[in-house]
């Protein structure tokens, strides 16, 4: 197990090592970001900009009109919040190439509460014109995003969390922007996923299988562009979908996912996420229990789904 966050550290230093251009900026933050690691390597490539994250996302404007590629961390509820008007206007609409990695996504971030929690950051970035829009699943997936991130000319939003997650990639994978990943089988339903909540999906087919259920998983490691031929094959071939994601059910994945098969294939769909609430101290595994993110709440949902379906 390794958080993204970690992953994302580690790599970056690999890509300082490859390619001179690649620069970080971070606000203040960098020991929970891990861009703590890049600054130790190249110092004179990294720039802590303070508690100033707008005049930060500035900067990185800037390098990126220089000919420079800047990755640029802080906490999730920061980067989608306190510095939104930048990332629109000064990344976004002219389309620099600036990558935003935004660690702390989540409820996952625990203790901190609901002030520092963001689970609102994929839909606020998924509505921005030119931002392609990443959460993969674990490390390794991780380390392959942020290489093709660096290899991506455009702005991008890139959520990372605080805690170690299991790892779902365990051989070595390409990431492709805008392609997703089935992990697993099934004709009953297709678990379309993000996140963390990947495995926890994973672990939930597990728990039908046993039941009669085949429930077939799909990872979406890029929320926008969505891979819609992916979403309705499922929906094609397996006639239900749940989505699950650590986030809001509004505007996210869910809502990304049944904007596209309104459109092309309707199927039932169950959405599991945060029900239009804020998050709250406690530890990321009492909040994942506490709001229904967990592999016990996805076998539910994928029986309330399967029964919609066979309803004539």
């Amino acid at each position: 197990m390794i958080a993204t966050r970690d992953a994302y550290g580690q790599t970056l230093v690999e890509l300082g090592r490859e390619n001179p251009s690649v620069v970080v900026l971070d606000a203040d933050l960098s020991g929970s970001t891990k861009t703590a690691l890049f600054a130790k390597e190249f110092p004179q490539r990294f720039f802590n900009a303070g508690i100033a994250e707008a005049n930060m996302l500035g900067m990185a404007a800037g390098l990126a009109a220089g000919g420079q590629i800047p990755f640029v961390s802080t906490f999730a509820v920061f980067a989608s919040g306190r510095a939104f008007e930048q990332i629109r206007q000064s990344l976004a609409y002219p389309r620099l190439n600036v990558k935003v990695v935004a660690t702390h996504g989540g409820i996952t971030v625990g203790e901190d509460g609901g002030s520092h929690q963001s689970v609102e950051d994929l839909a606020i970035m998924r509505a921005v014109p030119n931002m392609v829009v990443l959460c993969p699943a674990d490390g390794p997936e991780t380390a392959a995003a942020v290489r093709a991130v660096a290899a991506y000319e455009g702005p991008v939003y890139m959520r990372l969390g605080r805690s170690k997650v299991p790892t779902v990639f365990a051989e070595p994978t390409p990431f492709v922007i805008g392609k997703g990943s089935c992990l697993r089988p099934g004709r009953d339903l297709t678990f379309v996923t993000t996140g963390l909540m990947t495995a926890q999906a994973l672990a939930a087919a597990e728990i039908l299988a046993e039941g009669g259920i085949d429930a077939r998983v799909v990872h979406l490691g890029t929320i926008k562009p969505l891979d819609v031929d992916l979403v309705l094959q499922a929906a094609r071939e397996t006639g239900a979908l749940v989505t699950a994601e650590e986030h809001s059910v509004i505007g996210g994945l869910g809502g990304a996912v049944c904007e596209v098969v309104a459109e092309g294939y309707p199927v039932p769909v169950e959405r599991v996420g945060l029900r239009d609430v804020f998050g709250q101290s406690g530890t990321a595994e009492e909040l994942l229990a506490y709001y229904g993110l967990t592999a016990a709440e996805l076998v539910e949902a994928a029986q309330r789904v399967v029964r919609k379906k066979q309803m004539p």
